[in-house]
């Protein structure tokens, strides 16, 4: 009877434990926690020990995959999922690495949404912090791992756990700090503080979570200072949904004359931007901050503290939280990304030209061997400027685009096409107009010889001023004035050239970098083939692709062609 009892408090336990995961989480003690193998690919295997699943070259061949599927789930408010995983690769460089990929099935498609993918290689576990967007719709999370190349190959995974928040809040009293990192410095780094740490150098706070000495947070401190501007950064996991809002954090300074408490954002492409500095010593206490925060594409969040000397104290830092409202006093940004742009389908938007002159005209034409249509869908609207019966010699003609607001990072992509021009001076070029200061700046300009095709253009600024994005096109005299064609004016913020961008909808590829998630069942000389610039032969294809006029896609050998947004790319 004591035998049973205590196997009955035993299984009392697990499933007290089992019951604490979250739905969709999983730490794989004592199985997979409703995470099952797809049957038709490899089976992921449960160390005898417990702790993981992994897949590795020892039972599988090179580009074998392996397919783990979760129960049905529901998250009707924002969810961040972590997953702890490693990728093990053998010495030396591979050329075709191992890659772990997550998606997720909503009940009603039938593309799986691509969330996260990575070939990094680590001699450790690693921490990917995802964000799952609310909907009321349920959905599965899969995640593959691709083996490849290398006998010693392998992927595993140690936790997979989805909780209620985003992914950029933490109150630091979990191991793995909500996937925050610090930046080794050899002199101050951030740690944790609380709980059983103990700081001979400073009089370190009780938390702001638990109001306890037994809580957690982050600190630094200045005692291993050894020279001015020594520097500390906590960096946050990057962001994988567009949100904004309000980011509010509390913190406590020491001695705040002799340090500088700021918080940055980061982009892919590496651009800092500073959104929020101390302004004062704050209380002895905790104290609140608030920071109007954006992230329409990946960036990162950075907690920096600057010190100028040995004796410039502590910052201790707690309570990361996020809200989609704004804060306290402030209002709404003024961007609209779908507001500054236009594909001329319905009108100018909220684009304009000059009072005087013709200026740019919003025609239709009918696609032929000869012209091609508009870069929308072939058949839509575009803007014409500078035809030989309209444009006088001298002529300008200017598109200014809608009021942008300042100190913000942009990226402005058009297509144009350029027919019967013999000189490219000035045929097609973007200033910057400061509103305030009424300052032109010329950013770009045409440099190739017209194609007749549609070609794509990114441009990337930001300015401290209001500024309005001008499109000019100049006719010098009657003999070298040709066409001038414009469409689907996009103004994003970001970098054009960030090297990281949110995960394509499913089912979309441009063909520029790969064939993307499309596979074909055989390859021949009838298969479909990635080119570049026109078809082999006359008459059988595009002289250029569609998204970008000049790079790639996906063509059948002396027949049609397929591209994004079409069924079949343009005649020549």
């Amino acid at each position: 009877m004591l035998l049973r009892g205590i196997l009955l408090g035993v299984q009392a336990l697990q499933l007290a434990s089992a019951l604490d995961l979250p739905a969709g989480s999983c730490a794989f003690e004592e199985g997979t926690c409703g995470f099952d193998s797809v049957f038709a690919f490899l089976p992921w295997i449960l160390n005898e020990e417990g702790h993981y699943v992994y897949v590795d070259t020892s039972f599988a061949k090179q580009g074998e995959k392996a397919m783990l599927l979760s129960s049905d789930l529901q998250a009707e408010e924002w969810n961040c999922l972590r997953l702890v995983y490693q990728i093990t690769t053998p010495p030396g460089s591979v050329s075709d690495p191992s890659q772990l990929n997550l998606y997720v099935r909503f009940e009603d498609e039938s593309f799986d949404r691509l969330l996260w993918s990575t070939k990094e290689p680590s001699d450790s576990w690693l921490i990917a912090s995802l964000d799952l967007q609310n909907s009321s719709k349920k959905f599965k999370i899969l995640i593959e791992g691709v083996l490849g190349q290398g006998n010693t190959a392998s992927i595993a995974l140690f936790e997979i756990k989805m909780t209620a928040g985003y992914c950029i809040e933490c109150d630091f009293e979990e191991n793995h700090l909500c996937g925050f990192v610090n930046r080794w410095n050899p002199n101050v780094n951030w740690f944790v503080g609380g709980g059983t740490v103990k700081n001979t150098h400073s009089i370190l706070p009780e938390d702001h979570t638990f109001r306890s000495e037994q809580g957690h947070y982050m600190y630094v401190d200045s005692v291993y200072v050894k020279h001015f501007q020594e520097v500390a950064q906590l960096i946050s996991p990057v962001t994988t949904a567009p949100m904004s809002g309000c980011l509010s954090f509390y913190y406590q300074l020491q001695q705040g004359n002799d340090n500088v408490f700021s918080l940055y954002t980061r982009d892919m492409a590496g651009l800092y931007e500073e959104i929020w500095k101390v302004d004062g010593p704050g209380n002895a206490a905790w104290n609140l901050a608030e920071v109007e925060f954006s992230a329409p594409y990946p960036m990162e969040v950075i907690f920096e503290v600057a010190f100028n000397g040995p004796k410039g104290g502590y910052v201790a830092l707690d309570d990361i939280s996020f809200s989609p409202v704004h804060c306290q006093n402030q209002t709404g940004l003024p961007f609209s990304a779908v507001e500054s742009s236009c594909d001329f389908e319905e009108g100018l938007c909220n684009f304009h030209q000059d009072k005087e002159g013709p200026g740019w005209t919003r025609v239709r034409v009918k696609p032929n061997m000869y012209r091609t249509g508009d870069h929308t869908t072939g058949t839509g609207h575009y803007l014409l400027a500078n035809t030989k019966f309209t444009a006088q010699p001298g002529y300008i003609g200017r598109l200014y685009g809608p009021s942008l607001p300042g100190n913000m990072q942009y990226c402005v992509r058009f297509h144009y096409a350029i027919f019967g021009f013999l000189k490219m001076s000035d045929t097609l070029a973007v200033y910057i107009f400061e509103e305030n200061h009424v300052v032109q700046e010329k950013i770009w300009s045409v440099l190739e010889s017209p194609r007749g095709v549609w070609m794509q253009a990114e441009i990337s600024f930001k300015k401290p001023m209001p500024t309005k994005v001008v499109f000019m096109s100049l006719c010098k005299s009657f003999w070298d004035c040709g066409l001038v064609a414009l469409d689907d004016i996009t103004i994003q913020l970001g970098n054009c050239r960030a090297p990281e961008r949110l995960p394509p909808a499913p089912g979309e590829c441009t063909f520029d970098q790969d064939e993307c998630a499309f596979t074909q069942e055989k390859r021949n000389r009838s298969s479909w083939h990635r080119g570049r610039g026109e078809t082999p032969t006359s008459y059988t294809g595009p002289k250029g692709d569609h998204t970008t006029g000049a790079t790639t896609c996906i063509s059948r050998p002396h027949t049609w062609c397929m591209d994004k947004k079409h069924t079949s790319c343009p005649g020549p």
